[in-house]
């Protein structure tokens, strides 16, 4: 296997993320500096910083509910995270992020290649949210935002145009949205090159995984049932 799948696959990082940590020295197999490419044999010794990595057979994942104020991290080096309301000793990592003003469901999990499986922009996996806004919603913003909206790719510095989406209006200050892209503050950015601006967001849904009744700050695990109908619908 090759290293940047065997990080993947121990819920260390996404493949990408773990060339990097390869790149900067981080990891070594039997104590020989890693390189793109090196390939990881059963029995070899991997650390990262000079700790194990191994991969469990039995994988976790966990439903939880963001608080606002807090980022999708694990670390407090960029601000405050939300390591504090992972059990303790579990080597959990969040699939995706949600901005620090904003609220909801973030799974967390130990599976690498579930990680990359949902975070996979070419599969198109559905995420949910409900919207606060400060001005009146009308049929119009909603067309809109359900036909897609310019906004700023700030990677590349060029304008684009959002994948189509459902959305649907709730009240006058509340609409419910349904996107298969997941760019940076995306529905904020939307609203506002709209005219509105949103005060409030949850995410209540990622693929077949729903809020539900979870309370702010708490989590919830997936049992094997559920975790087995999740690969059902994003291997489908």
């Amino acid at each position: 296997m090759r290293i940047n799948k065997y990080l993947s696959v121990a819920g260390i990082c996404s493949r990408r993320g773990a060339d990097e940590l390869i790149e900067a020295g981080r990891v070594k197999i039997n104590g020989v500096s890693a390189v793109i490419g090196s390939k990881v044999n059963p029995g070899d010794d991997v650390t990262l910083d000079g700790e194990p990595v191994t991969i469990c057979d039995e994988k976790h994942l966990y439903a939880f509910n963001k608080p606002v104020g807090y980022i999708t991290s694990l670390s407090d080096e960029q601000g405050e995270g939300i390591a504090r309301f992972v059990p303790e000793g579990m080597r959990l990592f969040p699939i995706g992020r949600l901005d620090k003003d904003s609220e909801g469901l973030i799974l967390l999990t130990d599976d690498g290649e579930l990680m990359n499986k949902i975070l996979n922009a070419s599969l198109a996996h559905e995420k949910e949210y409900i919207v606060t806004t400060d001005r009146k919603i009308d049929d119009d913003f909603i067309e809109a935002m359900q036909k897609g909206v310019k906004i700023l790719n700030k990677a590349t510095g060029q304008k684009i145009v959002t994948a189509p989406c459902r959305a649907y209006r709730i009240d006058d200050y509340h609409f419910r949205i349904i996107l298969i892209q997941g760019l940076n503050r995306q529905i904020r950015r939307m609203s506002r090159a709209l005219g509105y601006n949103v005060t409030g967001l949850k995410r209540i849904r990622i693929v077949n995984i729903e809020l539900g009744d979870l309370q702010v700050g708490e989590i919830r695990k997936i049992d094997e049932q559920g975790i087995a109908k999740l690969w059902e619908e994003i291997d489908g």
